[in-house]
C-alpha cells in the first residue's frame, strides 16, 4: 500500500437533489449524488494530490455500493470501508434553491451503517497516515462512533501524526445541546488545528469575540484555531500569531452547503505542503468561495492544476477586514 497522507472518517450518504425549485413533497425529479462533511473533505483532498484513505461503512445495497464507487472514482483509498449486510446505507433529500438561500435538507440516515462505526473498525495499517481529519458528525451518530473518534484522535496525536477537527455541529442527532458541547470540546482538545465557524465556536466556548473563541481552544491544546466568518473571511490565531483574511468576493451564491468543508481543505493542504497558518487560511476562503459557486457539496472544489491557474490572481491587493465589522455579522451556512 503507498503511503497514507490523510485518514478521514464518517458517514458518507446518498443525497437526491431536487431538479427544480420548490417544496420537496411536489418535486418529481431528482438527481443522485453523495453527501457527507468528512468525505466532501477528503475528495478536495484528493483531487489537490494527497493519498486519502477513507474509513466508514455502507449497507450491503445499491446504494453503498453507489457511494463507493463515487469515492473510489475520486481517488479515495476505500479498502477499509465495511460493507453492513444488517443495516442500510443513509440518504437524503435535497431542495433546489436558485436565490442563494440555504436549501431544505431531510435526512434518513437513523441506525445506518455508519451509525455502527466503532473501535473495532481501526486497523493499524490506517495509523500509519500522515495527518488525521476529523469533524464533530461521526461522534453524534451513535455512542461506538463517538468511541471511535476519541481512539483514532488519541492514537494519531500520541502517535505524533497532525490531528485536524471541525466541529460541524449537528444538535438534531444529539441527546441534548450541554452533552453536544461537552464531546465536542473534548474532541476539539485532542486536534492540533480546530476549524470552527463563528456561530459554532460562541456555542462551544461561551466567548461572544473570535479572538476570545481562539484563545479558548489555544488553552485546551490546540496549537492554532481558525475561525470561519462566512463572506468575511476567517480570523485565525495561534500561540504566536493572530489575524484576519479578507473572504473573497463572489458574484453569486449557488449552493452554500459544503462552504465550510472546502475551507478545511485548503487549510488542511496548505498546512501540509508547510505554508504558514495566515497563507492556509488564504487558501481556505478560497476555496471555501468557489464551493458556494457550484451547485452541490463538493463539485465546486478544485483540482490542482485549477488551484494553480485561479488562486494567486483573487488574492492579489486583497485587505484584510476590521474586528468591528466582523464580530457583528453572521457567517454563511457551512
Amino acid at each position: 500500500m503507498s503511503e497514507i497522507d490523510i485518514l478521514s472518517f464518517g458517514e458518507t450518504m446518498v443525497m437526491f437533489v431536487a431538479e427544480q425549485a420548490g417544496d420537496l413533497a411536489e418535486v418529481s425529479a431528482f438527481h443522485r449524488r453523495i453527501a457527507g462533511a468528512d468525505s466532501n473533505v477528503a475528495i478536495g483532498l484528493s483531487r489537490l494530490g494527497f493519498n486519502v484513505a477513507w474509513l466508514s461503512r455502507v449497507g450491503a445495497d445499491s446504494l453503498g455500493r453507489f457511494v463507493v464507487d463515487t469515492l473510489e472514482k475520486e481517488g479515495l483509498d476505500c479498502r477499509h470501508v465495511d460493507i453492513d449486510t444488517a443495516h442500510p446505507t443513509g440518504f437524503q433529500l435535497k431542495s433546489r434553491t436558485d436565490d442563494g438561500s440555504d436549501p431544505v435538507v431531510e435526512y434518513f440516515r437513523r441506525g445506518s451503517a455508519a451509525s455502527h462505526l466503532s473501535p473495532h473498525s481501526i486497523v493499524p495499517e490506517l495509523l500509519k497516515a500522515r495527518h488525521l481529519h476529523a469533524t464533530g458528525i461521526p461522534p453524534a451518530l451513535s455512542e461506538s462512533a463517538r468511541q471511535m473518534s476519541f481512539e483514532l484522535m488519541t492514537r494519531m496525536r500520541e502517535a505524533g501524526r497532525s490531528v485536524s477537527f471541525d466541529p460541524n455541529l449537528r444538535p438534531s442527532l444529539w441527546a441534548s445541546e450541554r452533552h453536544m458541547i461537552t464531546e465536542i470540546n473534548r474532541l476539539a482538545a485532542l486536534a492540533h488545528w480546530v476549524l470552527p465557524g463563528l456561530s459554532e465556536g460562541r456555542l462551544l466556548s461561551g466567548f461572544e469575540d473570535p479572538a476570545d473563541i481562539a484563545a479558548f481552544y489555544l488553552d485546551q491544546g490546540a496549537e492554532a484555531v481558525a475561525i470561519k466568518l462566512g463572506p468575511h473571511g476567517a480570523y485565525y490565531r495561534t500561540h504566536l500569531d493572530q489575524g484576519f483574511v479578507a473572504g473573497v468576493p463572489v458574484a453569486t451564491v449557488v449552493d452554500t452547503v459544503g462552504a465550510g468543508d472546502g475551507f478545511a481543505v485548503g487549510m488542511i493542504s496548505a498546512l501540509l505542503e508547510n505554508h504558514s497558518f495566515a497563507e492556509a487560511v488564504k487558501r481556505a476562503n478560497w476555496i471555501g468561495s468557489r464551493a458556494v459557486q457550484s451547485r452541490g457539496d463538493m463539485e465546486g472544489l478544485p483540482t490542482r492544476p485549477e488551484m494553480a491557474s485561479e488562486f494567486e490572481a483573487v488574492f492579489a491587493s486583497r485587505l484584510a477586514p476590521t474586528l468591528d465589522r466582523i464580530c457583528g455579522s453572521e457567517p454563511a451556512r457551512e
